[in-house]
C-alpha cells in the first residue's frame, strides 16, 4: 500500500470519477462565506470590552474555532478528491482457466477400405483411436466423420466409453454421399471448437492429401487457436480401392483405369513445414498414440488473461477520506459542524441531480435508494418479494443474477450468467438451467463437470442419472418411420367371433390347421407397436388423440448395430440442413 501511494506514475494519473470534482465549486463558495463571516465577527467584536467578550459572544477559544473551520474545509476537500477516484495503477486480473478440446476427424471415404495397411486403412485407424482413448489425453473429445459431407458422430465429451462404443461400427456405407471433402470437415471442426476460446487440437486421420488439401489446412491453422496432428493412413506404394457395389472388383476412373490411392509425400513434406501442423507417424504398437495423448494432456489446461476494461484501475482515493471520516466522529456534537456537513451533503445531491435534466420521480427515488442500499441488497429484497426480473437487473454477482433469471424463467440468460462461475456449484446450476431449457446434452456435460470438481456434492449424481435417462429416450435423428398401431396385412385377417382353442401349447401345427383362415382377436389396450419414428403420422391430431407415452411404445426390433442409427442420423441431418456434396468430388 505504501509503495503504491508514494510511487505515483504521473504519466497515467487520472480520476475514475472526474465529474465529482465539480463539488469543489460549492466548497469554494462556502470557504469564501466563512472568511467573510470571520471578518465581520472581528469588526463588531471590537466594540465589546476585551474582558467581557468571552462571556458575551464567544464560547471557548476563538483560535480553536478558526482552526476547526479550516480543518473542516481541508477534510472536505480531501474527501472530494477521494470519492473522485485518483488512480495511476491497474490491479492484476486473475487468469481464467479453460479446457482445450480435442476433435478427431476420421476419413470415411471408400479409399479407407484399401488393404495396403492391414487389415484395412479404416480398421487400423479405429485401432489407433482406441489406443488414444486408452492413453487418456484428459481432454474433452469430439469425433466427426467425413466423406462427401461431414457429420458429428459424438459431440465433445469426457465419457470415452461412448466414443469407443461407436468406433467399431464406422464404415463408408453409413455416409450419405461418397467422396472426401476435407474442407467440410475443417468447417465442422471450427464450429465445434468455437464453444471455447481455448486453443483446440485436431487429429486428422485420412489417406489421400492433395495440393488443394494443403491450401485448406494452411488457411485453417493460419486462423490461429488450433494445432493439427495429421496421421496419414496410406503408403507410398498405395493400393487399389475395392468397389462397394461388386465383390472382388476395384474402383475405376472415368477412363476405365483402376484407381490407385497412394501417399502424396510431396504434400506431406510441405505440411511439415507449416507451424502448428504435426505429422504423426504410424507405428505398429501404441507408442504413437501414447506420445500424442501425453502431449495433449500437458496442454489441456489453458490460462487466459481477461480483457482489460476501464474498471480495472485501482482506486487509490480511499485513504484521502480518512480525515473526512475522523470529522464525522464529531457529528454527535451540537453546533456548526453538523450544519456544515448537512449543507455539503445537500449540495452534493443537488450537483449529482443537476447533470440529468427532467428526471422522473421513479428515477429520483431509485437514486435516493442507492444512497442507502447497495445494488445487491436491493436485488435480494426484490428477489424475496418475488420480483425476479427486477432482482436480476439489480444483482451484480453472476450467481445471484443467474438465480434471479432462472426463477423468472429466462433460462438462456441464466445460462449466460452461470457460465461465469467455474465452481462445482456453478456447473451444477448451469446443468439445471440447461435441463430446464431443453438442452439435455449440455446439461449432462455440466453435471459431469460438477462431479469432476466435487464428487461428493449432493444431488448432482441424481440429476445426472435423470438427464441420461431423458437422453436415452430421445434420438438426435428422431425416428424415421411413422408410428404404426396395426401391422400391414392385418387388414386381410378375419375377425374372430369366437374363442380360439389356446390349449396344447408347444404342439406343431398340422397340415389341416395350416389350411384354416387366420383369425385375430380385438383387445382393448393403449400399448402400441412402433418402429423408429422420424415424425408423427400425418393423421395424428393431438387435440383429439391423447399423447403417446414413451413407456407404452413397444419397439418391434432393436438393432444391435449402432451403424444403422448413425446412418439414419446422417441422412436426417442431410435432409434437415439441405446438405449437398461438392460437384468436383471423386467417388472414392
Amino acid at each position: 500500500m505504501e509503495d503504491n501511494v508514494l510511487h505515483i506514475d504521473w504519466d497515467v494519473f487520472h480520476f475514475l470519477r472526474p465529474e465529482l470534482l465539480w463539488l469543489f465549486a460549492p466548497l469554494i463558495i462556502v470557504s469564501i462565506i466563512v472568511m467573510f463571516s470571520i471578518k465581520e465577527e472581528v469588526k463588531w467584536a471590537k466594540v465589546i470590552a476585551p474582558h467581557l467578550r468571552p462571556y458575551v459572544i464567544q464560547k471557548g477559544s476563538e483560535k480553536f474555532k478558526k482552526i476547526m473551520q479550516i480543518l473542516v474545509l481541508i477534510s472536505i476537500g480531501l474527501g472530494i478528491l477521494g470519492v473522485a477516484g485518483p488512480t495511476w495503477k491497474k490491479y492484476e486480473l486473475p487468469e481464467k482457466t479453460l479446457e482445450s478440446p480435442l476433435i478427431i476427424a476420421l476419413d470415411l471415404s471408400q479409399s479407407m477400405m484399401a488393404k495396403d495397411i492391414q487389415p484395412t486403412r479404416l480398421e487400423r485407424a479405429k485401432f489407433k483411436i482406441s489406443d488414444l482413448l486408452e492413453a487418456n489425453p484428459k481432454a474433452r473429445i469430439a469425433l466427426i466423420g467425413f466423406a462427401g459431407t461431414a457429420h458429428t458422430i459424438i459431440p465433445l465429451t469426457k465419457d470415452y466409453k461412448i466414443i469407443e462404443s461407436h468406433i467399431s461400427s464406422l464404415k463408408p456405407s453409413i455416409m450419405p454421399f461418397p467422396g472426401s471433402d476435407l474442407d467440410a470437415a475443417l468447417k465442422l471442426t471450427d464450429s465445434i471448437k468455437s464453444v471455447t476460446t481455448a486453443p483446440a487440437t485436431l487429429l486428422l486421420i485420412t489417406d489421400d492429401l492433395s495440393e488443394n488439401n494443403f491450401q485448406q489446412l494452411q488457411n485453417f491453422v493460419n486462423q490461429g487457436n488450433v494445432t493439427v496432428h495429421i496421421m496419414p493412413m496410406n503408403t507410398p506404394s498405395g493400393s487399389e480401392i475395392p468397389d462397394p457395389r461388386f465383390r472382388n472388383r476395384t474402383m475405376k476412373d472415368a477412363d476405365g483405369n483402376t484407381v490407385i490411392s497412394s501417399l502424396n509425400t510431396l504434400v506431406l513434406a510441405k505440411l511439415k513445414s507449416i507451424k502448428n501442423i504435426n505429422i504423426t507417424s504410424l507405428t505398429l504398437d501404441k507408442t504413437d498414440m501414447q506420445l500424442l495423448a501425453t502431449d495433449i494432456a500437458s496442454k489441456v489446461k489453458f490460462n487466459e488473461e481477461q480483457d482489460e476494461t476501464d474498471q480495472d484501475w485501482d482506486d487509490n482515493g480511499m485513504f484521502l477520506a480518512i480525515p473526512f471520516a475522523v470529522l464525522v466522529l464529531y457529528w454527535f456534537r451540537k453546533g456548526w459542524v453538523l450544519f456544515s456537513m448537512l449543507t455539503i451533503l445537500t449540495l452534493n445531491i443537488g450537483c449529482r441531480e443537476q447533470g440529468t435534466p427532467k428526471i422522473n420521480k421513479e428515477k429520483t427515488a431509485e437514486k435516493f435508494k442507492d444512497l442507502w442500499y447497495s445494488k445487491d441488497y436491493q436485488g435480494q429484497k426484490a428477489y424475496n418479494e418475488g420480483k425476479y426480473a427486477a432482482a436480476a437487473q439489480f444483482f451484480k454477482d453472476p450467481v445471484h443474477k443467474g438465480a434471479a433469471y432462472f426463477k423468472y424463467g429466462d433460462y438462456e440468460s441464466a445460462i449466460v450468467e452461470f457460465k461465469k462461475d467455474s465452481t462445482a456449484v456453478g456447473k451444477y446450476n448451469l446443468g439445471v438451467a440447461f435441463y430446464k431449457n431443453g438442452d439435455y446434452l449440455q446439461a449432462k456435460n455440466a453435471f459431469e463437470e460438477a462431479i469432476a470438481i466435487n464428487p461428493h456434492m449432493n444431488g448432482v449424481q441424481k440429476n445426472l442419472d435423470q438427464t441420461r435417462l431423458v437422453l436415452s429416450e430421445l434420438s438426435d435423428s428422431n425416428l424415421d418411420k411413422t408410428m404404426e398401431v396395426i401391422d400391414q396385412g392385418r387388414a386381410d385377417n378375419i375377425e374372430n367371433e369366437g374363442l380360439e382353442d389356446l390349449g396344447g401349447g408347444g404342439q406343431e401345427a398340422t397340415e389341416k390347421d395350416m389350411e384354416k383362415e387366420r383369425k385375430e382377436e380385438t383387445t382393448q389396450t393403449d400399448i402400441v407397436k412402433a418402429e423408429e419414428l422420424e415424425e408423427l403420422p400425418d393423421d395424428y391430431d393431438p387435440d383429439k388423440q391423447p399423447p403417446i407415452s414413451a413407456q407404452k411404445i413397444l419397439l418391434r426390433k432393436i438393432d444391435d448395430d449402432p451403424a444403422l442409427f448413425t446412418q439414419k442420423k446422417f441422412i436426417h441431418q442431410v435432409k434437415i440442413r439441405k446438405m449437398k456434396p461438392k460437384n468436383n468430388l471423386t467417388k472414392w
